[in-house]
């Protein structure tokens, strides 16, 4: 007989409690409600797809983080992204969809790198994206701001700061002190600069042969500080220059300007032209999103403007913008910081006792209940009445109620916070545990500490 196996979880695989795995799901569940209230259409895209498809336009560290094997003849990988599975589909099935195209999904997916804290190999990911044809107004780049603000403000993060910027400001820029050809490697360079410093950005740019003067005036650029204004009348001295620039301002003013429309509180949004995103097939507007205070996070909500969403699987023009959230991350850090806020942690709201072997009339009562839109538990094991408590209280169950064997027309309902216990009918017992219901669901998902 073989031996027992110690039973584990793979590293940079996460594995939750059930009390966690709840309010996780809440606050999944949470971020989907947002995305239709705001037009969004549900999509499930397979975990595995083609190699050839999925990784048509993958290299450099990608291609050495993807989990790639074959089955039979098949190349298969499985997804690392939502985007790129979002453009074969938007090809495909671009006739039966209307545009502009609004899309949600919240799904895994999977990537091979070296797992450490907070960083994990496989993970939620909670995107949307609006996508075009053949043009997309800037205005949905106006309106991402105020999606970003409801999800972070509805689960209980009031502390956080959209940060914005436009590529092709930074790329004119570059244009107009003649170093348009280091443009994509000065990007990914100038994205660290809050990792990495001031100077060691310099150091990495002096390397690739740019003049010290052209780094002085990007650094001058991108570390300008003040109000959004300050910061659009400092941009305006290399209007009438460039195109590429002047194109690029004229999209950032009208983002910021209108973001306000969307209802987004003026402190919550600031220009910041140092945001580049790494990856090359944004274009235009890009958002981080940073909770205030604490930097060592990251940016918990990232994305932008790209010019063709497809242009590996179809000839047809598909401009688009979204968002990307790291649920699984996300999720580690509010946890693992104490910022959960627990009173969400249970799904049951009543657990219903029968006080005797009989248990006709708690299923009556269980019955009722469920129809009234209370998740209800019965204990049916043969125990004593203090293990059927201690039940309750471990799995911290809101209320309990003790049916007996004569009528199940009334109950006695037991508050297991306060210990207060009353009889009253089924009617009246299913109103205080609404009512109860209601004032949680009042609560938000997370308390962050002053």
């Amino acid at each position: 007989m073989a031996g027992i196996i110690e039973p584990r979880t793979l590293s940079g695989f996460m594995e939750l409690l059930p009390q966690d795995q709840v309010v996780f799901e809440k606050i999944k569940n949470q971020l989907e409600k947002i995305y239709l209230q705001y037009g969004f259409y549900p999509l499930d895209t397979p975990i595995l797809e083609d190699s050839r498809i999925l990784l048509a336009k993958a290299g450099g560290e990608t291609e050495k983080q993807i989990y790639r094997f074959t089955k039979g003849d098949t190349d298969l990988t499985m997804r690392f992204d939502l985007t790129v599975p979002l453009a074969k589909y938007v090809a495909k099935n671009y006739s039966d969809l209307t545009f502009p195209f609004r899309r949600y999904q919240i799904g895994k997916v999977y990537r091979g790198e070296r797992a450490q804290r907070g960083r994990f190999r496989e993970f939620y990911q909670a995107d949307i994206d609006i996508i075009g044809d053949g043009k997309l107004s800037i205005i949905n780049d106006a309106e991402i701001p105020s999606i970003i603000y409801s999800i972070f403000t509805g689960i209980g993060i009031d502390e956080f700061i959209i940060h914005i910027n436009n590529r092709k400001v930074l790329n004119g820029l570059f244009s107009l002190l003649n170093i348009k050809d280091y443009s994509a490697d000065i990007m990914r360079t100038i994205d660290k600069i809050e990792k990495i410093g001031r100077e060691n950005v310099k150091a990495e740019i002096l390397d690739m042969g740019v003049s010290e003067d052209a780094i002085d005036k990007i650094l001058e650029t991108i570390t300008f500080k003040g109000s959004k204004e300050d910061i659009l009348n400092y941009l305006g001295q290399f209007t009438g220059k460039d195109e590429t620039f002047d194109t690029g301002l004229e999209e950032l003013t009208s983002v910021v300007n209108n973001i306000k429309g969307f209802g987004v509180p003026d402190e919550y949004v600031m220009i910041d032209l140092a945001i580049a995103r790494g990856l090359d097939y944004y274009t235009g507007t890009v958002y981080e999103t940073f909770i205030t205070g604490h930097p060592e996070y990251g940016s918990v909500c990232s994305g932008g403007r790209y010019d063709n969403l497809a242009e590996y699987y179809t000839k047809k023009s598909l401009p688009g913008v979204g968002i990307s959230i790291g649920l699984t991350r996300l999720f580690h850090v509010l946890s693992d910081n104490g910022f959960l806020n627990r009173k969400h942690e249970n799904p049951i709201d009543v657990l219903v006792i029968p006080v005797s072997d009989q248990v006709e009339n708690a299923l009556t009562v269980a019955t009722a209940f469920r129809a009234a839109g209370i998740n209800t538990a019965v204990y049916t094991e043969t125990a004593k009445l203090k293990k059927k408590l201690t039940y309750a209280n471990k799995l911290a169950i809101p209320f309990s109620v003790f049916i007996n064997e004569e009528s199940a027309e009334n109950v006695e309902l037991k508050n297991m916070e306060s210990g207060d216990q009353v009889t009253i009918s089924v009617d009246e017992a299913i109103s205080q545990i609404l009512a109860a219901k209601a004032e949680l669901g009042k609560e938000k998902f997370v308390e962050m500490k002053k």
